[in-house]
């Protein structure tokens, strides 16, 4: 299908697919996308903690960050399969003149052609339901040269149903193992425009 072209219609039935995220543009239920980039990338990026690179951003949607990673240098795939998102990064990497490779795919189905070597993770977790979040570890872990790093942002959230589903912590160690990934000391906090806190900071994928 054109990712140009119009979702299938949604209904209850359906959530969390590639249409209930159209609709969700469509009806502007957008409080994730912040209108810029994240002052963690920000951070990042001006410390040198993440240098360019090959970078993937899954879950781009209007690609704030994708934008300012191409400007920075880096070699950025940005997946996305909400027709309006990948429109909308497309048209920002136009206006800004730099170069990325916009990929219209369910990122459960998506493979990358080489490795990478860095992952920007932000608001995909949270938006994907919880019993799914195994298999996401999976294929990030898949993704990555040995030794690239997440660069997450943890949405905190007391809420119990999602989207953005809480990810606590003591979850995400669960989740990204101390056998697998290697933790920074601390995680940072970081305000959402939402009035919630996300907590960053960098994992790296163990070379043994």
């Amino acid at each position: 299908m054109d990712p140009a072209s119009p979702p299938p219609a949604c209904g209850p039935q359906a959530p969390l697919t590639r249409c209930y995220w159209q609709a969700r543009y469509d009806e502007g239920r957008t409080g994730w996308d912040r209108g810029a980039a994240s002052p963690a990338l920000v951070r990042w990026l001006a410390t040198g903690a993440l240098r360019p690179g090959r970078i993937v951003v899954p879950g781009c949607g209007r690609g704030h960050e994708v934008v300012v990673l191409a400007e920075a240098g880096f070699e950025v795939t940005a997946i996305d399969y909400a027709p309006a998102a990948v429109a909308a990064v497309r048209e920002r990497l136009v206006a800004a003149a730099v170069d990325a490779d916009v990929v219209a795919a369910d990122l459960f189905a998506y493979e990358p052609k080489a490795p990478f070597d860095a992952v920007y993770e932000q608001t995909c977790l949270c938006a994907l339901p919880p019993q799914r979040w195994h298999d996401y570890e999976r294929r990030l872990w898949s993704w990555l040269v040995p030794g690239g790093i997440v660069a997450a942002a943890f949405m905190q959230t007391d809420g119990r149903e999602g989207p953005p589903f809480a990810c606590p912590p003591d979850q995400m160690r669960a989740l990204f193992t101390a056998d697998r990934w290697e933790w920074p000391a601390d995680l940072v906090a970081v305000p959402h425009p939402m009035g919630l806190v996300e907590l960053t900071g960098l994992l790296r994928k163990r070379t043994a």
